[in-house]
């Protein structure tokens, strides 16, 4: 008995100094953003802000209407992409998985092929703004990643873990193939459908690269690139400063404690989003990635 609660002790110590090193960085960022620039300077980084300063984030929210847009923008891009994309790789992978489909071997082949072989930035620029006509527009961020191989096959290998007698039985009792589907399958798919959705979320939250290549008008532009540009502008503003010969009244911007305000604003809402698919990512990852 002595030995196994020696053995707990020491299992909840690694996996609270394993904890630690995720949440105190975290915090260390909170308390940068809540620093002045001259605290920093002078004492370093500090764990917890000896006074707190909101400079930051009075520059970050200077533009409060672009800031709202550009969180509108993000948030119906990210959960409205992501609802299309679970729905269309779900779709795709379900006919797949079954052993009654032909070619379902082929075709899962192809799928793959894409995964090794890319078009180039310079081809796929070409078809979504002059065949597709996305470019500049709010669906350039939804429709052209709906689709990603290696999710498509995670779904695949999950939907042939299910077992195939519940189909045959439902196709007994008259029900359709998108019956089987919507009130069988994808009930029984809760798992790698949080765990794909949590992969899209973080993804799409994330993406700032879109923005840059495709988007003109700041309107659509993400929280991410807007966020990024607001943080040039601050380096662009400290080096004129710096570069001058003579002071002529332009101040230095604070863009360390920027930097930091900007993490908190941009990573904050995915903290709220995680705990739902928590139960359910570990499960998924698992069963996902037994058969293959």
């Amino acid at each position: 008995m002595k030995s196994g609660g020696n053995y707990k002790f020491f299992v909840h110590l690694f996996f609270i100094c394993f904890t630690a090193l995720f949440i105190i960085p975290f915090i260390y960022s909170i308390s940068i953003s809540l620093s002045s620039e001259e605290v920093l300077s002078s004492s370093g980084y500090p764990l917890f802000p000896s006074e707190l300063d909101f400079t930051a984030y009075k520059i970050v929210f200077q533009n409060m209407d672009q800031i709202v847009r550009s969180y509108g923008v993000t948030i119906f891009t990210t959960f409205f992409g992501t609802f299309l994309s679970i729905l269309v790789m779900s779709l795709c992978a379900y006919p797949l998985s079954r052993p009654d489909v032909k070619w379902r071997y082929f075709i899962t082949f192809i799928i793959f092929f894409t995964m090794i072989f890319g078009g180039g930035l310079i081809p796929t620029y070409i078809l979504i703004t002059q065949y597709y006509g996305l470019g500049n527009s709010i669906w350039v961020y939804i429709l052209p990643t709906l689709a990603n191989a290696f999710h498509i096959i995670i779904f695949r290998t999950f939907f042939m873990g299910l077992p195939f007698s519940l189909i045959e039985s439902a196709k007994l009792d008259g029900a359709s193939e998108w019956k089987i589907f919507f009130k069988i399958i994808l009930p029984l798919s809760t798992p790698v459908i949080a765990t794909i959705g949590l992969f899209n979320l973080l993804a799409r939250w994330n993406e700032w690269m879109t923005a840059l290549i495709y988007i003109r008008d700041p309107e659509l532009y993400t929280l991410q690139f807007l966020l990024q540009r607001i943080l040039m502008e601050v380096e662009f503003l400290n080096n004129i400063a710096r570069e001058l010969p003579i002071d002529i009244g332009i101040t230095t911007v604070p863009s360390e404690t920027v930097r930091f305000a900007m993490a908190i604003i941009s990573a904050g809402p995915m903290l709220f989003v995680f705990p739902f698919f928590q139960k359910y990512f570990a499960k998924g990852l698992t069963i996902g990635g037994v058969k293959g």
